[in-house]
């Protein structure tokens, strides 16, 4: 049908300012979704969320947090970047593997080129016993993108401590699981999973490998709890154990237990992980074939001045975050140490070993 009405053009003024059609608007798309809409969006823009660990699962809900607008993200990572991981990190490249970056370093980095809006504070640092509270202290809600059970339950116990959401997630490989814990209205990770598995007992990425799109559905998951978390839809949140396997294609709903009576953590309050305040000298990275070694309490050193020591033993490369040495072109073992004491000692995962090694080339 033919009309002679004319076209009528809609000027931003004519919409409003908060109107989410406006072309300017990044997140216009997102706040036309009837359960953000703008006061979501506004929540979102507002709401504080901190990462622990910046690898697989981190760099996946970073990229999908940050581009969501959130207001201010801390990613807090103990580790560097490293060709194996540029298979399922997203975040990173092979300039950030010649570069010898930090993760947290790197990724805020490309996280600001993506959106310029959004804070993004990296902290090159172990989560541990002696600073989980401080961070969580400064955020919101938590976000689990680490790869150790040590650290989860060091989170459950200052996120249940100080009253903050988080949700827990974890990929090993085809396979990945999602919980989302709100303290005082939900089981914690102590009454679904009573207590950490042994050592030994459970597979690793060293084992058991990692698919990269297993990875990709559980921080996608993860960085869609976030969003619920931060615009308030409680009601939408995931109340069970998800999990997923991206090979077999396969989702189960795992339904989470009430509250435990006796939770040590949520009901008693015993926060036996968050009491360990002299962290643990050395952890076997997953991945790596490597051992970190912390200094307790933390150094301040001189990155520069101890190049300049191992560079008549070795090789040696550094930047401001950190110094590579290696012990000679025929020895496969690396020390990488950072600017807080602590080293990762590459080649190894033998803890006596990488002591001594650490003790011969910085000192303890």
């Amino acid at each position: 049908m033919v009309t002679d009405a004319p076209t009528t053009l809609l000027k931003p003024s004519d919409m409003g300012a908060e109107d989410p059609r406006l072309p300017g608007d990044r997140y216009a798309r997102q706040a036309l979704l009837a359960p953000v809409g703008h006061d979501g969006q506004r929540r979102i823009s507002r709401t504080r969320v901190l990462l622990v660990g910046c690898g697989a699962l981190g760099s996946g809900v970073a990229d999908l947090l940050v581009r969501a607008g959130i207001g201010h993200l801390t990613i807090a990572d103990r580790d560097y970047v490293e060709l194996t991981n540029l298979q399922r990190q997203s975040l990173f490249d092979e300039a950030d593997v010649e570069n010898h970056l930090p993760k947290a370093e790197a990724a805020a980095a490309r996280l600001r080129r993506i959106n310029g809006e959004v804070v993004v504070t990296p902290v090159v640092a172990d989560v541990n016993a002696g600073n989980v509270e401080a961070l969580v202290a400064s955020a919101d809600l938590i976000v689990d993108g680490t790869d150790n059970f040590e650290t989860r339950y060091l989170v459950n116990d200052a996120a249940v401590k100080l009253g903050r959401p988080w949700v827990y997630g974890g990929v090993i490989g085809s396979y990945g699981m999602t919980m989302t814990i709100r303290p005082g209205a939900t089981a914690c990770l102590r009454c679904v999973f009573p207590e950490p598995p042994a050592a030994g007992s459970a597979p690793t990425c060293d084992t058991a490998g990692v698919l990269g799109p297993a990875v990709a559905l559980v921080a996608a998951l993860e960085a869609a709890e976030a969003l619920k978390l931060a615009v308030g839809a409680d009601a939408s949140l995931n109340p069970d154990l998800l999990a997923v396997d991206a090979w077999q294609c396969a989702f189960d709903r795992i339904p989470r237990p009430a509250r435990r009576d006796d939770c040590p953590t949520c009901v008693r309050r015993e926060f036996v992980f968050l009491d360990q305040r002299a962290p643990s000298q050395t952890t076997v990275l997953c991945g790596h074939d490597a051992v970190q070694v912390l200094v307790h309490p933390p150094v301040a050193l001189d990155l520069a001045a101890l190049a300049a020591r191992l560079c008549v033993v070795g090789e040696v490369n550094s930047n401001r975050f950190l110094l590579r040495f290696r012990e000679g072109a025929d020895l496969p073992r690396e020390l990488t140490v950072f600017p807080d004491g602590r080293a990762i000692v590459k080649g190894t995962t033998d803890p006596t070993e990488a002591r001594v090694l650490y003790a011969r080339y910085v000192g303890l």
